[in-house]
């Protein structure tokens, strides 16, 4: 007994070493952590167009990597470069003339002011406008160079993912301390979550954005393209959404004299834009999968405090993650106890049997 009991210390000291080392690692990496989140979800993406081209054309391994590494920079990341480099252009234009901003929504205070009677920009609120105005830009481009980084950084990982996938797979498989159907359930979640948000999300945002740019083109809103791109990135925004784009555009065209145009777009932003998420979101459930707002909700908050823009995709990503591991621990071992349970009982009522009919 005692030598079965200084096995487990050891174990228990062993496993505390690990730990130990593994969260100071993660600590001093952690930097590092958004870009291998991408290169994770990457590899979900591409592991099967990897074995058809190694496996089933013959290519070498470093070439078919580098092949796929290519085609997602210029199919994913290249068009949303794009987009952002644009936003960023347009938020240094408005931050070099934050004064005509300023002295624009002066106009439209007043406005409402003569009109409604009430004031929404006092001084106060106008100076810390300003000054909010004026620290936009350094955060938004260090958030841009951020992204770049861990761009950068996924790429380097991504190849080594891809040119050893198989050797990796077989070590996870034969190094995770769970039952052989348990690894092939967190394969499979993990796929599936991974599609579901990396694609899935990304997806209804730009479908929502591009049902709004027809009606910004249709009542004729200035710079309808780059209202487009700002739309796309706060349609990934839980609760809120899209709204948060046109109501304030049609209220600023209310207040600017263009009423029509003001109503025509608070009508087709709540009427066609709000419903179209829901529409393809439904449309889209059954080949992508779907997330629970609640997922989608918190998963933002957590993932914008921890890695920033990009963690519009990466925080629902993780809690889905967390839900799939509760899954398993639950399948690996509280159903094991639950089994040990009933033939405990099962044993009991028998003994008990037995004795009854002695």
């Amino acid at each position: 007994m005692s030598y079965l009991d200084n096995e487990r210390l050891k174990q228990i000291i062993f496993l505390l070493i690990i730990a130990f080392l593994g969260i100071i690692l993660f600590k001093e990496l952690y930097a590092f952590f958004p870009g291998f989140l991408g290169a994770v979800t990457f590899y979900v993406l591409s592991r099967n167009y990897m074995f058809r081209l190694v496996e089933n054309r013959g290519w070498k391994r470093n070439w078919a990597a580098t092949v796929i590494m290519v085609l997602s920079f210029l199919i994913i990341l290249l068009p949303i470069g794009m987009l952002v480099n644009m936003l960023t252009a347009k938020v240094s234009y408005a931050v070099k003339h934050s004064s005509e901003l300023i002295a624009g929504l002066q106009g439209i205070n007043k406005q409402l002011q003569d009109s409604l009677g009430v004031n929404l920009m006092t001084p106060d609120r106008l100076a810390k406008l300003q000054e909010y105005i004026t620290n936009v830009l350094p955060v938004f481009v260090g958030a841009t160079f951020n992204t770049l980084t861990a761009v950068a950084i996924m790429y380097f990982i991504l190849y080594f993912m891809l040119v050893h996938a198989r050797e990796m797979e077989e070590a996870l498989y034969e190094y995770i301390p769970l039952k052989d159907e348990n690894v092939e359930l967190l394969g499979k979640e993990m796929k599936n979550m991974v599609v579901s948000n990396a694609i899935g999300i990304p997806l209804i945002a730009l479908i929502q954005g591009v049902v709004s740019l027809v009606g910004y083109l249709i009542f004729g809103v200035p710079e309808a393209v780059f209202w487009f791109v700002v739309t796309c990135f706060t349609a990934m925004l839980p609760i809120i959404g899209a709204a948060a784009v046109y109501v304030p555009m049609g209220i600023f065209m209310l207040s600017s004299g263009q009423t029509w145009q003001g109503i025509a777009v608070l009508a087709y932003g709540f009427g066609v834009v709000g419903s179209s998420d829901n529409i393809f979101r439904m449309m889209l459930a059954k080949r992508i999968g779907d997330v629970h707002p609640l997922i989608t909700i918190f998963g933002v908050i957590v993932g914008v405090n921890l890695f920033g823009f990009i963690g519009l995709i990466f925080g629902p990503l993780l809690i889905s993650l967390l839900i799939v591991l509760i899954k398993i621990y639950s399948n690996e071992y509280l159903v094991k106890k639950r089994e040990v349970k009933v033939v405990r009982t099962a044993h009991s009522k028998e003994k008990k049997m037995k004795q009854t009919g002695e």
